[in-house]
């Protein structure tokens, strides 16, 4: 049992949802990240993404694209981002970590020694905004590769042949976005969520969370029961960033207040 299952399992076990995290690595600096992450996993996050900073994040809005910037600007680095996931894991072994990148930067990593890279740092999955299914296979035949989970994002309009496509190489979970546009915004139709996402359930066994545009514990509460779980990113992003030196404390607030809008 990976540490999707076992995570998944255990809140399923207690009725309870995920709290999924997105953080973008290297944002204030390469080095200034563990504090806010270490607090926000002791806070109550469920599921870690480590976003790798990109250029050019075309699918994000600009909270994201300005830490993103921000951290390059600081010279964070792939390899930075496998540091702190080292460090992350060995203060919680129980947490899922993601790497949430684009391609680009894996590619020019390198795909070869990418998964023993990825293994040493204890990286769970990985969730690659814009690596479709078909063109998969260079990443995951690689020695080390195979087997890693790649979570995949389905869209608010994705036809349902679409999805029986997304989900037959799917693992740790779904993410199914809630809006049109890039993270951070959009208008949200809750029933239109609802039917989505009981279409992914029948489709696949996998946990189904819920991301782009979620905020808020009222956005919590709302969204919830729709599915196992939610995805928090630019308003944890935004809190961190704009706390300065008390943003571990102003993260761990915000995570607590969401977990217990979620087991409510």
């Amino acid at each position: 049992m990976n540490r999707f299952e076992s995570t998944f399992g255990r809140l399923a076990a207690a009725n309870r949802k995920a709290l999924v995290a997105y953080f973008t690595a290297g944002d204030p600096g390469p080095g200034d990240g563990f504090a806010i992450l270490d607090a926000a996993c002791r806070a109550g996050v469920d599921v870690l993404e480590l976003g790798v900073p990109f250029s050019d994040a075309t699918s994000d809005g600009p909270v994201i694209q300005a830490a993103a910037r921000r951290a390059l600007d600081a010279g964070t680095t792939l390899e930075h981002v496998l540091a702190l996931a080292a460090r992350l894991r060995a203060a919680h072994p129980r947490t899922p970590l993601v790497l949430f990148s684009y391609y680009n930067p894996l590619l020019s990593f390198g795909a070869g020694r990418l998964g023993p890279a990825l293994t040493a740092a204890g990286i769970d999955g990985l969730l690659i905004v814009d690596l479709p299914p078909e063109e998969a296979d260079e990443l995951t035949a690689v020695p080390g590769g195979r087997g890693l989970p790649l979570i995949r994002l389905v869209a608010p309009t994705t036809p349902p042949a679409r999805m029986r496509t997304l989900v037959a190489d799917a693992g740790g979970f779904l993410y199914l976005i809630t809006r049109t546009g890039v993270t951070g915004s959009g208008a949200l139709d809750r029933d239109a969520v609802a039917r989505q996402a009981a279409a992914l359930k029948r489709l696949s066994r996998l946990p189904v969370c819920l991301g782009f545009g979620i905020s808020t514990p009222g956005d919590a509460r709302v969204l919830g029961p729709l599915a196992d779980g939610i995805v928090i990113g630019s308003a944890f992003v935004t809190l961190a960033h704009d706390a300065g030196a008390d943003a571990p404390r102003a993260v761990a607030g915000r995570v607590a207040a969401i977990r217990a809008a979620l087991d409510a």
